[in-house]
């Protein structure tokens, strides 16, 4: 599994569901650079179950997310027209209706190939053509993307196992109060917490108070 932590985020256009409604044809995070945050999110597959739960909880979280600058944004394999479908279906029966944030369709799984991401066994043949022995679908990896368009963090969780929606809004705290205080950010710090600067005394001083 690659690191990205510190590399500029792969760039990508690729169709889109929008609004929870839209379809667009060439999505991209590019549109984000120098202005907002950005949470992109990766998940295995449409209509199934755990993933309806993180894109819900997404979805409760999204206006602290957008309060700090933050942009949300889903990607897995399947098409724009699967996540559109999904999107019509309610709550009650298994759809993620009412999310309204971007869901990318990676249908050439690509991005999740260039976010080293893609679950399943595949090469590339003479004809630089994508040939799989099983499905390609993407693990739930989750990268948070600073306004300079450098990946700043990075999760990948295994299939079955859901991610913390709170914990994403954590680092995103956690990268803004950085880079607004000039102090780093110690175990378990969360919002309204003091930071540490690097030096003897801001160590000691804060090491004194915990």
């Amino acid at each position: 599994m690659g690191v990205l932590v510190g590399k500029k985020a792969p760039s990508f256009k690729a169709a889109a569901v929008i609004n929870g409604e839209e379809i667009v044809e060439d999505f991209s995070l590019d549109q984000y650079l120098g202005k907002k945050y950005v949470v992109l999110f990766f998940y295995p597959k449409d209509f199934t179950f755990v993933c309806p739960t993180e894109l819900h909880a997404f979805q409760a979280k999204l206006a602290e997310f957008e309060k700090n600058d933050t942009a949300v944004v889903a990607c897995s394999t399947d098409t724009e027209q699967s996540h559109w479908g999904w999107l019509q279906l309610s709550k009650d029966k298994g759809g993620i209706a009412g999310v309204t944030y971007p869901i990318v369709a990676d249908t050439s799984k690509t991005i999740s190939a260039n976010f080293d991401v893609l679950n399943g066994s595949y090469f590339w043949d003479d004809n630089d053509q994508m040939q799989a022995t099983a499905e390609l679908i993407a693990y739930r990896g989750l990268f948070l993307i600073d306004k300079a368009g450098l990946v700043r963090h990075q999760l990948v969780n295994d299939l079955p196992l859901g991610r913390s929606i709170d914990e994403a809004l954590r680092m995103v705290e956690a990268l803004k109060f950085f880079e607004e205080k000039g102090e780093v950010c110690p175990a378990n710090w969360s919002e309204g917490k003091s930071g540490l600067t690097a030096t003897h005394d801001g160590i000691a001083s804060y090491l004194s108070a915990h």
